[in-house]
């Protein structure tokens, strides 16, 4: 694969080049400086400090000059047979992404000794299997643990798994979905379209649909809004539609907040939350973290 165009090939090519050959010149030239044709070592060079700091021409140290040259020697050797020259890709053809695809191929074959006892297993059987749960929770912790939180808790702007509340629903199939292809939640921005007073109105329906206290005729209006717009994504009855990832608006469970505040800001602003597709661990390792994430909110 080319990564650079014929010009930059051709620059990186003589820049390196260049630089090896001006090591080597320079690396030359300053060994013939203090030589018996230019005085002997250590006979000042006629540059004087502050009258009494004389530069002098001894030579470099032999053992200093020969191990530049090994460097040089080997720069050239590296070059030849790793990439560096440009789109060279140099005699051994190798690659970070060849090197990276080959450990994970040998890690997949040395782990999937551990993994086959877990293949044949149902979902039921891999949440209460205890060693399951182990590998499940170390790949969680690697993995999930940084947007989720460490027992599964989730923040704002990231969902709890250790509830049963799902988004983008909570069946094995929807949990190994999820992993393997990730999500993309988004909520349109409605600001524009209702106006201040339209959104007030809005935050107060949602508010009442999930228990809290609202005024009843801002509420009462809110409902007119809601059936126009909202009804669309989060159904009639505001219960959300996990094909869409629209969440349910009638319990207590929040993702942004219950703050008047918060629902406000999404109305006005919109959500756009993501989630990145998992799909770089195999499939037995979504397996086994499927089954975990699972036990969490059955916990």
């Amino acid at each position: 694969m080319e990564y650079l165009n014929t010009f930059w090939n051709w620059w990186v090519i003589a820049i390196t080049v260049v630089s090896i050959l001006g090591c080597w010149w320079l690396l030359h030239w300053t060994k013939g400086v203090g030589s018996e044709d230019e005085g002997e070592a250590g006979e000042g060079s006629g540059h004087v400090w502050d009258d009494d700091i004389r530069e002098l021409t001894t030579p470099l140290p032999r053992w200093w000059l020969h191990l530049f040259n090994i460097t040089i020697v080997f720069a050239l050797i590296y070059l030849a047979f790793y990439p560096g020259l440009g789109n060279f890709a140099g005699k051994l053809g190798w690659t970070q992404e060849g090197q990276y695809e080959a450990e994970m191929a040998a890690a997949d074959e040395a782990q999937a000794v551990i993994f086959a006892r877990f293949r044949e297993m149902s979902p039921d059987e891999l949440v209460a299997d205890a060693e399951a749960r182990e590998i499940g929770g170390r790949l969680f912790g690697n993995n999930c643990a940084m947007c989720h939180g460490s027992d599964g808790g989730g923040a704002k702007g990231f969902p709890a798994l250790n509830d049963d509340d799902w988004q983008w629903g909570g069946s094995f199939d929807d949990v190994m979905t999820t992993l393997e292809k990730g999500r993309n939640g988004l909520m349109t921005p409605f600001g524009a379209v209702l106006g201040e007073t339209g959104v007030l109105e809005a935050v107060a329906y949602v508010q009442q649909l999930s228990g809290q206290k609202a005024d009843p005729e801002m509420a009462a209006a809110g409902q007119k809004h809601f059936q126009t717009i909202c009804m669309a994504c989060h159904g009639m009855d505001g219960k959300g539609n996990q094909a869409l990832g629209a969440p349910n608006l009638t319990d207590d469970i929040w993702l942004y907040g219950s703050d008047p505040a918060d629902i406000a800001y999404g109305i006005v602003n919109g959500r756009n939350g993501m989630m990145p597709a998992f799909d770089y661990l195999s499939e037995d390792k979504r397996r086994l973290l499927s089954a975990y994430v699972l036990g969490l909110s059955s916990e």
